[in-house]
Parts: C-alpha cells; structure tokens; sequence
C-alpha cells in the first residue's frame, strides 16, 4: 500500500506519493493525488492508496525547504519509461542545487548532446518533481522555460537553491 501526504512548504502545498518501502512515486507542488496519480508509470501506480506519514520523504521535503538543500538528495525515487529517460532521470539527479543546466548541457550530460528534445520530455515526464529536480534545467537563453508546477515555482526554486 501506498501513502501520500500534503505538506505545507514556503512555496505552497507539496505532495508527495511514497511505496511502501519509501520510495517517491510522485510528488509536487499540488494539494491533492488528482494531480500526481496520472503521472506514475501504469505498471507502478498504486492499487489503494492512504494518506498518512511519509516517513523519511516528508523529513526531506520539510529540511529542503528549510534550506538543507542535500536532504533530497539521497531520497529513493521510482519511475519507469524507455532506458534514455529513465538514464536522463538518474542524470538530472546529479545536477547540484544553484548550478542549474541549460536543456543543451543536460541533453550533452545524458549522453545524447543531439537530443535535446528528448532531454526536455525527460522534465516533462518527471513525476518525482524536487527529488528529480527538473526545475533545474533552463532554456539556452537561460530563461526558465516550463514546469509542471507553474513558472513561479521554478523561479522561487532556484532563488532558493542560490540563496542557501
């Protein structure tokens, strides 16, 4: 059985959706499940879900924001797609909080300078949102592009990041 619970956050309610051995199904910057349970892989979406306490994962969220930027880091996440998303996946986790990327450098880091695209759909398709930090990546201009969550929460994310 799954749990998820809503966090009060400096930059609003997060939820997260935790299995039951800790890892991040899905998580964002949402008040509800609605949200997030359309984004987990079919084959990884919880049959019944509870909310509840989210153990060491609702720990990390609230030291994150607090300005434990490294509390993220080593929280487990499980997501399921093609080998190059789940790679550029694993990649986008070692990108450092106030070092963001632009989507050619993260395309070029993911093994596939040429696949930018690929690299943009890899945020785009992220449903562990803050623990796969896509929020990171920038356009080449070095303006924010999108995010699932909203412009203002990326914005606020990385003024964050750069501030701690």
């Amino acid at each position: 059985m799954s749990t998820w619970s809503t966090l009060d956050t400096p930059i609003g309610p997060f939820t997260a959706v935790v299995d039951e051995d800790g890892a991040v199904l899905a998580s964002g910057w949402t008040a509800t499940t609605d949200d997030l349970l359309p984004l987990i892989h079919p084959t990884l979406r919880p049959s019944s879900l509870t909310a509840g306490d989210i153990g060491a994962v609702g720990e990390a969220i609230i030291r994150y924001h607090a300005g434990e930027l490294s509390a993220i880091d080593d929280v487990p996440v499980r997501q399921r797609s093609g080998e190059f998303l789940q790679h550029a996946w694993d990649v986008l986790r070692t990108v450092p909080a106030g070092a963001p990327v632009t989507y050619t450098e993260y395309a070029a880091k993911s093994g596939r300078p040429a696949a930018v695209r690929a690299a943009a759909s890899a945020c785009a398709r992220n449903a562990a949102a803050l623990f796969v930090p896509c929020h990171r990546v920038l356009r080449t201009d070095g303006t924010l592009g999108g995010f699932r969550w909203g412009v203002e929460v990326k914005q606020r994310l990385l003024d964050h990041e750069r501030a701690h």
